[in-house]
């Protein structure tokens, strides 16, 4: 998508500029396993026009391959971004309908041909939200993957002003049994599954975060996933966060937590895409269930730091802040 939003803190009725980036929960998270130094690829499909090419290089600048983008269809997906501040949120309007990716057909994509050599394949709860085809294409695609072994992470990433609470249910239901890592945040599983933490009011910032535990327990009895990440957000205003995460493993029935992060926020846009990146470069390089959750959070307390949706920051970076150096003093 393109990215367009206010400059600094204005409002919308303010706006006479728009600054342009451009977005996407797995166009994110592609970004940030790339600039951790893993192959990564983008599948998407996009306009055969200045803009669709603009999107395509967005990624491919820093390493992304683009190969597998079909070509073809209307246009291009927009959303609108006004940063909130303070005690006022933050807001997005999307504007992404007829969009070429929404429009897309099961014939366009090549399953066995893109994940050829493929190790890892991860989605989110967006793209069958654009409806169409594409809760049929996702699926055509997870097919692919267990036949060939691939390793499968989904974000459920609810979007109410996408599709609803019923029709993402009925959806995913069918997809995530095909998922290994499943991620959300404090609200997802409760909004698409009808499964809440206990003792937790995600309105007014309070978590209870040994509640997450058992969400996880139901998220794995119900479905089978072998893992399941929860990002943790106690939310204090829209500038000051409380920023965590949760792990747990199906095998050992065993749950680790990162330290909480105290967060002023410059961009939370692309925050959970970040802990997506973080986490899947984690498990792929093989560190432990406390390892991996300490690097997702810790990369996705970095990019709340960084304007627009990429996560621009480095595996070493990410280190440093898991291993507790958060001074944020000048490095010289």
């Amino acid at each position: 998508m393109m990215r367009l939003n206010p400059e600094g803190f204005r409002r919308f009725v303010q706006a006479d500029r728009f600054e342009a980036s451009y977005a996407g929960g797995e166009a994110n998270v592609a970004v940030s396993l790339a600039n951790y130094g893993q192959d990564a690829s983008f599948v998407t499909k996009l306009p055969s026009n200045p803009l669709g090419e603009a999107a395509r290089n967005a990624v491919r600048q820093f390493g992304v391959d683009t190969s597998s983008i079909v070509w073809g269809g209307p246009r291009l997906g927009i959303y609108f971004v006004e940063k909130g501040a303070s005690q006022r949120p933050s807001k997005v309007v999307y504007d992404r309908a007829a969009s070429s990716i929404a429009l897309a057909k099961r014939g366009d994509f090549d399953w066995a041909k893109i994940l050829k050599g493929a190790k890892w394949f991860h989605f989110t709860g967006i793209t069958p939200a654009l409806g169409g085809e594409l809760p049929e294409i996702c699926l055509d695609a997870l097919k692919v993957c267990k036949a060939k072994k691939i390793t499968v992470s989904c974000d459920l990433n609810y979007r109410g002003k996408l599709w609803t609470k019923e029709a993402a249910g009925k959806c995913m239901a069918k997809l995530v049994p095909f998922v290994d890592v499943l991620i959300a945040n404090e609200a997802d599983a409760a909004d698409v599954f009808g499964i809440k933490a206990k003792g937790s009011d995600v309105e007014s910032g309070r978590l209870d975060k040994a509640g997450y535990v058992s969400v996880a327990e139901q998220l794995v009895g119900r479905f089978g996933v072998k893992k399941v990440a929860i990002t943790l957000r106690t939310s204090i205003s829209a500038s000051r966060n409380l920023w965590a995460g949760m792990i747990y493993d199906a095998k050992t029935k065993k749950a680790c937590f990162s330290a909480e992060h105290d967060i002023l926020i410059v961009d939370r846009v692309g925050g959970g895409d970040s802990f997506g990146g973080g986490l899947i470069h984690a498990l792929a390089s093989g560190k432990n269930l406390q390892g991996a959750i300490d690097f997702a959070v810790a990369a996705s307390c970095l990019k709340h730091s960084i304007e627009h949706d990429f996560n621009l920051v480095t595996a070493a970076e990410v280190e440093s802040l898991a291993a507790g150096n958060s001074s944020g003093r000048v490095q010289r």
